[in-house]
């Protein structure tokens, strides 16, 4: 593998650069700093919050990209470089729906904060882990028609694949639907995915898609793996991905950016 010309890498976060326990590893951030000092920048992108995923790497944050929400905002630093809202009528089209799937707890994703209107203790716990800033209020749709939302997430305990996304699959034509974890189903504008967002940072870089080295593990990860030159599935990866990745490496518990990374630095 001639890692030579890359200029930019992109990681997902859970299930690929996040370890089983939520934790980013102290040898991801010593190669941080030599990619670098090689000037070859990072983006992080994920389903995630902006303000959870710069929690996860506070120590680097503004010197890095960040594409959040599936791809519904990017910024570097507090600047935004792009963001995609989903109508507001498509939002509160949505809400009844939603709310009528056993065991599903839903997430209006804002700018700078979530808003939740389940009672559920056992989500609630759970959900701070992907959304450090939140309120939980009454009625969801009172938030829709006053705050523009970037995108709706869905969490069901058992499998989003089987009891959310066959409710909402009809919507598919509308909005950009995305199986992003095994519990997670997200609702986005169409244009809102993590290709569009990475080709937004590769602009501003004016760097290529052949100087582009991508990590996923999730079908939210399709469009940016195809915005790239070289792609990575992690060990633990969904079949589809991997099927789709130009490479697998190890899991997300066993280095497995960390050993890719090591190979770029000593190959700059």
């Amino acid at each position: 593998m001639d890692f030579s010309n890359i200029k930019l890498v992109v990681s997902d976060m859970d299930g690929t650069l996040l370890n089983s326990k939520g934790k980013v590893s102290d040898r991801f951030f010593e190669l941080f700093q030599q990619l670098k000092d090689k000037n070859i920048h990072f983006c992080a992108a994920s389903g995630r919050q902006h303000n959870s995923i710069v929690a996860k790497l506070a120590n680097i944050k503004n010197d890095i990209y960040v594409i959040a929400e599936n791809g519904g905002v990017v910024k570097q630093g507090d600047e935004m470089l792009l963001c995609y809202f989903l109508h507001p009528e498509k939002v509160q089209k949505l809400i009844p729906i939603l709310r009528g799937i056993s065991g599903a707890n839903m997430v209006l994703c804002c700018d700078n904060s979530a808003y939740i209107e389940s009672k559920d203790e056992r989500f609630i716990t759970l959900f701070q882990e992907y959304y450090h800033s939140f309120q939980q209020v009454d009625d969801l749709m009172e938030i829709a028609k006053s705050i523009p939302v970037f995108k709706i997430a869905i969490y069901h305990f058992d499998s989003s694949e089987k009891f959310i996304f066959p409710i909402v699959k009809d919507f598919k034509n509308e909005v950009l639907l995305k199986i992003s974890g095994q519990h997670w189903v997200d609702i986005s504008d169409e244009k809102a995915n993590k290709g569009n967002a990475l080709k937004a940072v590769q602009e501003r870089l004016q760097i290529s898609k052949e100087q582009t080295l991508v990590f996923g593990d999730y079908h939210n990860d399709i469009e940016m793996m195809q915005e790239a030159g070289m792609s990575f599935a992690m060990k633990n990866a969904h079949e589809d991905i991997k099927k789709i990745a130009d490479f697998i490496t190890e899991s997300n518990d066993d280095f497995g950016v960390e050993i890719v990374l090591e190979n770029v630095v000593n190959q700059s």
